[in-house]
């Protein structure tokens, strides 16, 4: 990573953008970070918190393409995070996941490439492996849409590469949050099956691969972190005893598109997949459209594989998920008391 670049966070003013700036904002790494988004309020809070020039804001919508040109001129890289990520708002709201999520991101990639942006990472799920819900889809959508448009480009000029990852402890809209509030209420906590495993990665576990996937990523590469996984029974369990709560658990229900475990890399992608230690990377399906490699040509290898997903990685008990979770800055607050615990935007 070079000195004296621009690096611009679409959908800046979320949780992971508060990461990135915690992470960059006192280096060297870049000259300007630019912050774009379309909450002005959340811009603002952000501008009083960080208090730094090195910081620049712009207002704007991934949705219109217009809005994204003067935030991404004279920029050398973009880690594009804005999106509906909410998987009960995007079931009934199906196209609005399909305006941000798609159509945004094709927007922020043509605008990079048309004023030659050095690299662009975008942020994926692992909702979007076997998707099943209009958020997870869309996502996928999203996915191909950054590898289709990677195939087209020189690669001299741009390269557009992205990550996948697991549930982000405590990040906004995360069940983490709403425990510890149903927590702190002494009211009961609200599961919807105590069975459902999770990937369990931490918000600079996130910043980390995405940097990963920053330095190291070639043209139309996805990577994804290998991360531990919790069921919510384990996780409320945890919370429970780090808090010293009499909370009762109660089970509601799954939700609208809510599945029992999460895929980081399906079979298909295992194929291919480079196990680099603690990343997978996969590298994009550079397939032509020549049909005998979809009709008359298959792939053996795939009947030998399972893909990668909650269930089958490592799974913490109770006293693993409390190690964990005393690395979130909300717990260390009131666990630990650290008054100077970082707190990013819940």
């Amino acid at each position: 990573m070079r000195n004296n670049n621009i690096l611009l966070i679409t959908g800046g003013t979320g949780s992971f953008g508060n990461a990135v700036l915690n992470r960059f904002l006192n280096t060297e790494y870049f000259t300007e970070i630019r912050i774009f988004s379309r909450d002005e309020k959340k811009q603002d809070d952000l501008r009083k918190r960080v208090s730094n020039n090195k910081v620049k804001f712009y207002i704007g919508d991934v949705r219109d393409r217009d809005s994204l040109i003067p935030a991404i001129n004279g920029v050398d890289y973009i880690f594009h995070a804005a999106a509906l990520k909410q998987v009960p708002s995007c079931e009934f709201f199906p196209l609005e996941a399909v305006k941000t999520n798609i159509i945004g991101t094709d927007n922020v990639l043509t605008v990079a490439q048309e004023y030659q942006v050095k690299k662009v990472v975008v942020l994926s799920t692992d909702k979007a492996a076997y998707p099943i819900n209009a958020m997870g889809m869309s996502k996928a959508l999203m996915e191909k849409v950054m590898v289709a448009k990677s195939r087209i480009i020189d690669s001299t000029k741009t390269i557009f590469c992205g990550t996948r990852y697991g549930n982000v402890m405590a990040s906004r809209g995360s069940v983490i949050p709403l425990f510890i509030e149903q927590i702190k209420a002494g009211k009961p906590l609200t599961l919807t099956d105590p069975f459902m495993t999770r990937f369990m990665m931490t918000l600079e576990d996130a910043v980390d691969l995405v940097l990963y996937a920053f330095e190291n990523a070639n043209q139309g590469d996805l990577f994804v972190q290998k991360a531990p996984s919790a069921t919510v029974g384990t996780l409320a369990q945890a919370l429970i005893e780090l808090y010293k709560s009499t909370s009762e658990i109660k089970v509601i229900g799954t939700r609208h598109g809510e599945k029992l475990y999460e895929t980081l890399v399906n079979r298909e992608d295992m194929v291919k997949a480079e196990d680099l230690g603690e990343y997978y990377r996969i590298p994009a399906d550079n397939r032509d459209l020549n049909y005998e490699q979809f009709f008359s040509e298959g792939t053996p290898e795939l009947a030998n594989l399972d893909e990668y997903h909650s269930h089958n990685t490592s799974i913490l008990d109770v006293d693993g998920m409390k190690k964990l979770l005393l690395k979130l800055p909300i717990i260390r607050k009131d666990i630990l008391g650290e008054v100077d615990a970082i707190q990013y935007p819940y």
